[in-house]
């Protein structure tokens, strides 16, 4: 399992670089060659990694992230709005794993809180930015789904501020990342200003790809 980890890790590497690099260069089938392997890997790597001391919330994220990493390859509102509902039950699952392995015993409101405003204040101003372009039911749905991002990271929080330590900034870092790729998701779909820098995948997919990466990462680091 220790060889099979790395084999894993080094095809996920592949993978991702080859996928950014169709990104890049906006090339969207190539780029729908090798994204539905993306999670896979990640997935066959968090099982050899774990050795069996493994988080079927965290399996369970990862396996419905890959879900709608697939139904986003189709193109139309339909499908965007099919692969959002399967990454709000992705991270409704991280919200279990961060609940799982948090006490809250001791949670530092001072902090949390403004954080959390932070959080909610980039989604309004995310969906402002798009909601002129985007169909009034389908806008409800993608508010409802930064709401989940948003939870998800702080419960990511409130785990790194109860057990400070490398492991839970690693998958609180991850969290962070996977926001910022949702939120450059909403735009490259639904902004119209077409020079922006971000206007092609290939910073939604980098931050999603480490931001997947890392919460596993973290999760191993602290169950290790």
């Amino acid at each position: 399992m220790e060889v099979l980890k790395y084999v894993f890790l080094g095809l996920l590497i592949i993978c991702s670089v080859i996928h950014l690099y169709h990104s890049y260069i906006d090339d969207a089938k190539k780029r729908a060659v090798t994204k539905p392997f993306l999670l896979i890997f990640i997935l066959l790597y968090y099982l050899c990694a774990a050795g069996g001391n493994y988080s079927i919330f965290l399996i369970v994220a990862l396996a419905t992230s890959w879900l709608g990493d697939v139904l986003l390859i189709k193109k139309g509102d339909f499908w965007f709005s099919m692969g959002g509902m399967a990454f709000i039950a992705s991270h409704l699952s991280f919200i279990l794993l961060y609940y799982t392995q948090t006490g809250f015993a001791d949670i530092n409101y001072a902090l949390v809180i403004p954080i959390a405003l932070i959080y909610c204040t980039i989604a309004v101003i995310i969906i402002t930015r798009v909601g002129a372009n985007v169909p009034k039911v389908m806008l409800c749905l993608m508010c409802f789904y930064l709401l989940c991002n948003s939870s998800m990271n702080v419960f990511a929080l409130i785990q790194l501020t109860e057990a400070p330590g490398k492991a839970t900034a690693v998958a609180y870092v991850g969290a962070v990342l996977f926001f910022i790729s949702d939120c450059l998701l909403f735009l490259v779909r639904y902004y119209k200003k077409k020079d922006l820098i971000y206007k092609k995948h290939f910073f939604v997919m980098l931050t999603y790809i480490l931001g997947e990466f890392m919460i596993t990462l973290g999760t191993l680091m602290l169950h290790g």
